[in-house]
């Protein structure tokens, strides 16, 4: 067997999400039906972080086993690299596989990365996004504090339960490392009143960057207090007190990954702290 990295990146619009769902078109689905038929065999994907709904991704990263035998074709030649120019024809083009190669040693794309990147795109503007980037930009109805937001993300850097942010999933803990949480203007003459949200950490729950980032809305619009966020950490169960930020403008934007001698240490780590993290 042999264990492929993919790196790849999609629109994820008309997706409903990452994974797998009967009936339902996902980026995971999608993909692994063009790998099976490219390498016959069942492949089964591994992935860095499962983004939902409407989500995108720039630098999503998967893995996958296979045979070595299933790569000893005349088009692929046991090169994994030659797989990308194949799947470029298979995959609709709101997918793309960006690079595919064989894993080092103790690769787990998703026990062995350190920490995701996630970039929250909206725009403030009356007259919304710019035609060619509605599918990425969400839209907010109010004008926004910058100052006010970054106070409010700083209260929610470090290491906490995050479960008023997150929405809930059987026997998963919601404590994270919120590793950086900062905001930016990008503002350009044809994209007025532009904003961006970068937000790093050890891993995401289910919902919880786009809830960070409609907190921090709440704030930057005046509803809510500089203190709400910072707040919101007491609780124990998802607050309906946190809007949720629409999908649309969310994108994984990179996954950071230790030295390959570091690789199955990490991953061992991983899974302890899931374990214990209560």
């Amino acid at each position: 067997m042999a264990r492929l990295r993919l790196d790849v990146a999609y629109d994820g619009t008309d997706f409903h999400g990452w994974a797998s769902q009967d009936g339902l078109r996902t980026v995971q689905g999608v993909l692994e039906d063009a790998l099976s038929m490219i390498l016959r065999v069942p492949t089964p994907l591994t992935v860095a972080g499962r983004t939902d709904a409407g989500v995108h991704a720039s630098g999503q990263v998967a893995h996958v086993d296979v045979p070595i035998a299933s790569l000893d074709t005349r088009s692929i030649g046991g090169d994994p690299t030659r797989m990308v120019r194949r799947l470029a024809r298979l995959l609709p083009e709101d997918i793309r596989v960006q690079d595919c190669t064989f894993a080092p040693a103790g690769f787990d794309a998703r026990f062995s990365a350190l920490r995701r990147h996630y970039t929250y795109r909206i725009t403030t503007h009356p007259g919304g996004a710019l035609p060619t980037r509605t599918r990425d930009t969400a839209t907010w109805p109010k004008p926004v504090d910058m100052a006010a937001m970054q106070e409010s993300a700083n209260y929610l850097v470090g290491l906490h339960d995050f479960a008023a942010f997150c929405k809930a999933r059987p026997n998963s803990t919601t404590v994270r490392d919120l590793q950086s949480f900062t905001w930016h203007d990008v503002s350009t003459g044809a994209e007025p009143q532009l904003y961006e949200a970068h937000v790093t950490a050890d891993a995401f729950c289910w919902s919880m960057v786009r809830s960070l980032v409609g907190a921090c809305l709440a704030v930057g619009e005046g509803r809510r207090q500089a203190t709400f966020a910072e707040l919101l950490l007491a609780e124990k169960q998802r607050s309906s007190l946190v809007p949720v930020a629409a999908a649309k403008g969310l994108t994984l934007v990179g996954v950071d990954y230790p030295a390959d001698d570091q690789l199955a240490g990490r991953a061992l780590l991983t899974r302890n702290m899931r374990d214990t993290r209560v």
